[in-house]
């Protein structure tokens, strides 16, 4: 019997310690496994809020854009030196082609591109409709759109575009352009019967005569004047908001050090355009697929010759801007000089572009 009971009674003295003491071991353990968590969140946190672009705060992927209005962005992606400079951190770079700026917006908006080039006005169109981006590079200052006619067409000047079909790409500056000309002399969308269609669809609708006029862009513009003698009856510079490059908020916020590099390299594409103008032609002329005749004309309309961004950009977009309000694309409680203010960041070229 005093064996069994001495049993008994060691059961007993396992029940109690642990009731008494295993909670506490338990505890003890959790908040062991909770400070490992935390210690583990924060250096994670870190690493991706750091702002000195260190391996340990960089993207794996650059995506950007690349565009035959961008002649700039042709001489990137052909010569490699983003990856190359990218490549000392192993971050690639995935590049996607935009036909218009209205596509480069739409993939800014969806995160499909970091990068994307547009129209200064198309950007503020986007900004204002809540598109989360920044515009912190010129890469050209174009004449890239006109209202266009096919050669034997009795249209001659704005005016006579009342009650006629006109092409253009909603969201794009030839579109904008198309806005701000019939405004300029006392007319509006509403006058004449807008054919929405995308850049490369309006020209081809113009040469089959679907349409009575075309906001046109370079180079398709190019190619109809000179293969088909379609005529530029309406052509006004000061019209035309500059070609910008957007970067999404979220990418400056998270890696304004490679906001930078990408700029850079950018900036070496233009600088480089600026010195080869025969091997820029050759560039565009092999991208594009046109003639050397169309990629000549287009380029001879293209200035690239200041990459700064600042006051003279948004002058130009807070125009376009007050135009489209007034034409109701956008609403009327925008405020556009914020809005441009707002969508402008020279910050970054003003880092990387020597004066």
């Amino acid at each position: 019997m005093k064996t069994f009971s001495r049993f008994i009674d060691l059961k007993a003295i396992r029940r109690r310690f642990t009731a008494k003491y295993l909670p506490g071991f338990a505890a003890l353990f959790s908040v062991a496994l909770s400070l490992v968590l935390v210690v583990s969140s924060c250096s994670s946190q870190t690493a991706q809020t750091a702002p000195n672009g260190s391996a340990a705060a960089k993207p794996d992927t650059i995506k950007v854009d690349y565009a035959y209005y961008n002649p700039v962005s042709l001489v990137l992606k052909e010569k490699g030196w983003l990856e190359e400079e990218l490549a000392k951190d192993n971050v690639k770079v995935e590049w996607t082609q935009s036909v218009g700026s209205n596509k480069a917006l739409e993939f800014l908006n969806s995160r499909s591109i970091d990068f994307g080039s547009t129209a200064g006005a198309a950007a503020l169109l986007g900004k204002a409709n809540g598109n989360p981006i920044k515009a912190v590079y010129v890469y050209s200052k174009p004449e890239w759109t006109a209202l266009v006619t096919r050669a034997d067409s009795p249209i001659n000047k704005v005016e006579d575009l009342k009650g006629k079909r006109v092409a253009a790409t909603k969201g794009t500056d030839p579109y904008i352009f198309l806005l701000r000309a019939l405004d300029e002399v006392g007319l509006s969308e509403k006058d004449i019967e807008l054919v929405p269609l995308q850049h490369t669809d309006g020209r081809a609708a113009l040469e089959r005569g679907d349409v009575d006029a075309w906001a046109g862009l370079d180079p398709h513009m190019a190619k109809t004047e000179l293969e088909k003698g379609s005529r530029l009856f309406y052509r006004n510079p000061n019209f035309i908001s500059q070609g910008v490059l957007n970067v999404r908020e979220a990418f400056v916020q998270e890696y304004p050090a490679y906001v930078e590099r990408v700029i850079a390299a950018y900036e070496k594409a233009r600088l480089w355009a600026i010195d080869n103008p025969r091997e820029l032609r050759a560039i565009l002329t092999k991208e594009a697929k046109l003639s050397d005749a169309v990629a000549a004309k287009q380029l001879e309309r293209t200035d690239l010759s200041d990459s700064t961004i600042g006051d003279s950009q948004r002058t130009v977009i807070t125009a376009a801007g007050d135009v489209l309000k007034k034409s109701g694309v956008i609403q009327s409680s925008i405020n556009v000089e914020q809005v441009a203010t707002d969508l402008i960041d020279p910050e970054f070229v003003k880092k990387v572009v020597k004066p």
